[in-house]
């Protein structure tokens, strides 16, 4: 694929800040989980079931965003894993490969612990909308497209009281959004789409993209790349971010020859 970026397109944007095992440590969310106790420092531990009706019952703004769209509080633990399983370690996976495959300049400015973490959760939301809006054969009308997207507000509102740090949790909640401030959901005039936030963004396209989902067959990596080169072009996404993620996927490409 032959870019032609002759410019780099001004973002104000691009102006960003910048796991080891611990046996026996006890983890309180913000002293309101003061029980519970995990013998490792990942992700993982804010994905038990357990957990995460507690992270629900304690938060009433997330019964509130519910019923606003006449939504039971139901949490869909099948749905969780096959996200976590498949599509957030894919998404996780290509953070990385991005943010390795950026410019020295700005691979120093990533801060990997937290764009690592929020790779792997940016959709545990889903986990409340009904699994026949999440896998539903066929396209979404208006009302559960406004459901689904929801869920990274509900992503945010469910981890927002653990000890993740305000930028995981920011990234969390804004992974849709962009440096035009055209995605979702509702952000202030000073809302910034920094290096992490965009890495995430095109990372989670990108997969989505080239996933086989129940409403699209799955795209190749070329279609893939040349839809999101239009948010590119659009002003949406920074081209450094962009030519990192297409180096990566040559690379990919060059260890996998039978990837079309």
């Amino acid at each position: 694929m032959v870019l032609e970026i002759n410019t780099a397109l001004k973002f104000c944007g691009i102006n960003p800040i910048g796991q080891s095992i611990d046996f026996k440590r006890h983890i309180t969310f913000r002293n309101q989980l003061p029980d519970d106790r995990f013998e490792y420092n990942t992700p993982n531990k804010y994905t038990n079931e357990i957990i995460l009706e507690k992270l629900i019952n304690q938060n009433p703004k997330i019964k509130n965003i519910l019923k606003e769209l006449n939504l039971p509080v139901k949490i869909n633990q099948t749905n969780l894993h096959n996200l976590l399983d498949n599509h957030c370690k894919d998404v996780q996976e290509i953070t990385m490969g991005i943010a390795e495959n950026l410019p020295f300049s700005l691979q120093t400015k990533v801060n990997k612990k937290s764009l690592k973490n929020a790779a792997y959760l940016h959709d545990i939301g889903k986990i409340l909308i009904p699994d026949e809006i999440l896998n539903k054969q066929g396209k979404l009308n208006e009302y559960e497209t406004k459901i689904m997207h929801k869920h990274s507000e509900l992503g945010y509102e469910i981890l927002k009281n653990t000890d993740l740090d305000k930028k995981t949790l920011n990234m969390i909640r804004n992974h849709h959004q962009n440096a035009k401030k055209s995605g979702y959901p509702f952000v202030t005039k000073d809302f910034r789409a920094d290096l992490d936030l965009q890495i995430l963004t095109m990372a989670d396209k990108y997969s989505a993209l080239t996933e086989k989902r129940p409403y699209k067959e799955a795209y190749t990596p070329q279609q893939a790349l040349t839809i999101i080169y239009s948010d590119v072009k659009d002003g949406k996404l920074h081209p450094f971010v962009f030519k990192a993620l297409t180096n990566y996927v040559e690379k990919i490409k060059e260890a996998n020859p039978q990837i079309v």
